[in-house]
């Protein structure tokens, strides 16, 4: 398959999910948790039954789905978030996103995250990059509206950093990739789902990302923690290790 061919069918089913996903909350059927729980199930099955049609020789990894070490033995493996933000979607924000991404040998390679709460939706691509304007002002860190990571509010004060609280992961990373902030650090632990297909968007669209100690990212692992993560706009990437090398 091409990158062009798996960037396609990875927006495609990100959006069909996010659709998915307004329409549910939109017809009153469930509210708070219990829409998070169901947008869960629902767009996870969505999006696994259709990878596993699509894509039947590629491995496949899903917050919502039974892992097994089947994916481990394959180069290619699909990563995916159904919900990332389920308090926020199950809240009616806007802040949340579908996470669709392809590792392949171990480098979030392919993706596309969806962020549906925007008016009229939105899918951002690893296959269609767009340059991101350049912002004048103090440097701006999107960080948890609920628990800001100590790192992120050291490189905040050291760089004396606008902070942009914000939800889901998801969210955040596609806020720099969008030139809205230029700098997501985080700290408190994710998994490879979490972060797999925004990294991949990310680095398409020409951004830093790394972990916070400036090591490389590493997806389709057996254990699938990843404890931080820092996307930023290249130009400050330098400044941010050394803030929180400093820390």
């Amino acid at each position: 398959m091409t990158p062009q061919a798996d960037a396609a069918l990875a927006a495609d089913l990100a959006q069909q999910a996010g659709q998915l996903l307004v329409a549910l909350r939109a017809s009153g059927a469930f509210e708070g948790k219990a829409l998070g729980q169901e947008g869960d199930r629902r767009a996870n099955r969505l999006l696994v039954d259709a990878l596993r049609e699509r894509r039947p020789d590629d491995g496949l990894l899903s917050e919502e789905s039974k892992d097994t070490p089947d994916r481990l033995a394959k180069s290619r493996v699909w990563i995916v978030d159904p919900v990332d933000g389920t308090r926020e979607y199950g809240e009616g924000r806007p802040d949340w996103a579908v996470h669709v991404g392809l590792a392949i040998d171990g480098v979030a390679e392919v993706g596309a995250v969806a962020l549906p709460g925007l008016d009229g939706g939105l899918v951002l691509r690893s296959d269609r990059p767009a340059p991101a304007h350049p912002h004048a002002g103090a440097p701006r860190i999107v960080v948890s509206r609920t628990r800001p990571a100590p790192e992120a509010l050291a490189v905040a004060e050291a760089l004396r950093c606008e902070l942009v609280p914000m939800g889901s992961a998801g969210a955040k990373a596609m806020a720099v990739v969008l030139g809205q902030a230029e700098i997501y650090l985080h700290s408190g632990g994710q998994h490879e789902w979490d972060n797999c297909a925004p990294v991949a968007v990310a680095r398409a669209h020409g951004l830093h990302c790394s972990r916070i100690d400036g090591s490389a990212l590493s997806y389709n692992n057996a254990n699938t923690w990843l404890p931080d993560l820092l996307i930023c706009r290249p130009e400050w990437a330098e400044r941010v290790l050394k803030a929180v090398a400093a820390r």
